[in-house]
């Protein structure tokens, strides 16, 4: 990622686990309008799952994540109580005014890798700059996986578990 421009702003009540971004200083006292009237910090997590929902939006994109991250998934998500992981695929540094993103995807086999990777970047720039207010300058796609239509059939090498 290119972190020239990237400079986080951690805001003073946030804990150092929950990165945030300060996107408006905004000013203080009764003169100013009330739209100026303190400031916007918004959570690294806030770009990565907005990105997540963003990127699983396009026709094509089977999952998300490296073979790690996916694996840990499955078993997450077989959990009664585990909830799937938006964010899994998704890295993002956020500065002040801007973010860049990571995208790692398992595309579906068929599809024009660099149609998807075209419409995901675009999505994904959409939706984070229309609902964070952040400028967004990179967004690098990594397709690390191809799905295959036998990968879904009952008794194949990618359903076997013991009962």
């Amino acid at each position: 990622m290119n972190t020239q421009e990237l400079t986080p702003a951690i805001a003073p009540t946030a804990r150092r686990s929950t990165p945030t971004t300060t996107l408006s200083a905004g000013q203080s006292g009764v003169s100013e309008p009330a739209s100026t009237r303190g400031k916007t910090s918004i959570a690294d997590v806030v770009v990565v799952k907005i990105a997540g929902i963003a990127a699983r939006e396009i026709p094509g994109v089977h999952d998300m994540g490296g073979g790690l991250s996916r694996t840990l998934g499955a078993v997450r998500d077989r959990v009664p109580v585990g909830r799937p992981n938006i964010g899994r695929g998704i890295k993002v540094e956020v500065g002040e005014r801007q973010t860049a993103i990571d995208v790692e995807l398992v595309v579906e086999y068929g599809v024009p890798i660099t149609d998807i990777a075209r419409d995901v970047r675009e999505n994904v720039i959409a939706a984070v700059e229309r609902i964070t207010g952040l400028e967004v300058v990179e967004v690098n796609v990594a397709v690390n996986d191809v799905h295959l239509p036998q990968d879904d059939e009952p008794g194949s090498l990618a359903d076997t578990r013991v009962e």
